[in-house]
């Protein structure tokens, strides 16, 4: 028996509505005919430079938008059927990029338990989900923190625990990192990966920066509202100029690599990373 995807984008459109309805301007559909298969378990890198679709995307896979054309499934869950928001949201959890528009609580671990408290959780259980969480983010010690104490990391990963205290299917992180510093950003990179590995959670990590993207499974690379790539980071990579040509600006390790092949170094195209690439050198 052939296993259902856990999302399941058939054929979607999407135009925002106009602010001003006086406005004769026509807007761009902001997707155009879109069609996407995500398994369980995928970890996916959305891709794209700003304004290519790549969030609004993203949101329609917990309706939070809903496509003018086409349909979402989630898990078999239809997004246009109003009565299953609540199962959809439980399923796909979103974090956004800033986590200050998700934290409500005035202290660490009542915010982690507010959608367990709003959705009728016993005490008990809801201890047990909001430690686990903690634990599983790192912000067990900062319990007790109000969150505006805390760093930008570390209230995304406040944002991270309150999601992952609802045992999502799938995690979207909407350009999580984007208001983050260099170090941070690599932290909440790795608690994604990790929380993939542990809990083998589908994660979909919307981002523009290709070093970002080049440790996912699989990347989905969008541009004006389409999909027009979709295939392992080594496949994606394997042609930057098209990459440059998108307005995806090219980390070093990638244009590196590129350059040691146009002379002739025999680097195979898995080499992404500076890391992958010393290994390569070395052997």
């Amino acid at each position: 028996m052939k296993t259902l995807p856990l999302l399941d984008i058939q054929n979607i459109t999407y135009t925002y509505p106009r602010q001003d309805k006086k406005q004769r301007t026509t807007f761009p559909a902001a997707l155009t005919s879109v069609s996407l298969n995500i398994a369980q378990g995928e970890y996916v890198a959305l891709l794209g430079h700003n304004g290519s679709g790549k969030s609004t995307l993203a949101r329609h896979c917990n309706a939070l938008l809903l496509p003018e054309q086409g349909r979402v499934l989630v898990d078999g869950l239809d997004t246009h059927d109003d009565m299953q928001h609540p199962s959809i949201r439980d399923k796909v959890g979103m974090i956004f990029q800033n986590p200050d528009n998700q934290i409500i609580a005035t202290v660490v671990e009542d915010d982690v338990a507010w959608a367990l408290r709003v959705r009728g959780f016993p005490p008990s259980l809801l201890h047990e989900r909001v430690e686990e969480a903690m634990t599983a983010v790192g912000i067990n010690t900062l319990r007790r923190f109000p969150p505006h104490k805390l760093s930008g990391g570390q209230r995304q990963r406040l944002a991270i625990a309150g999601v992952l205290a609802l045992r999502p299917h799938c995690i979207i992180a909407d350009e999580a990192t984007s208001m983050l510093d260099p170090l941070s950003r690599q932290e909440i990179v790795s608690l994604l990966h990790q929380l993939h590995q542990e809990y083998h959670l589908t994660i979909i990590h919307v981002t523009h920066l290709l070093e970002e993207a080049a440790l996912a499974e699989r990347i989905v690379v969008m541009e004006q509202g389409r999909i027009v790539m979709d295939g392992m980071p080594s496949t994606i990579f394997a042609n930057l100029e098209h990459l440059r040509s998108l307005k995806l600006a090219i980390p070093e390790p990638l244009a590196l690599a590129e350059r040691l092949r146009a002379i002739g170094f025999p680097l195979s195209k898995h080499a992404l990373t500076i890391e992958a690439i010393a290994q390569e050198i070395m052997h």
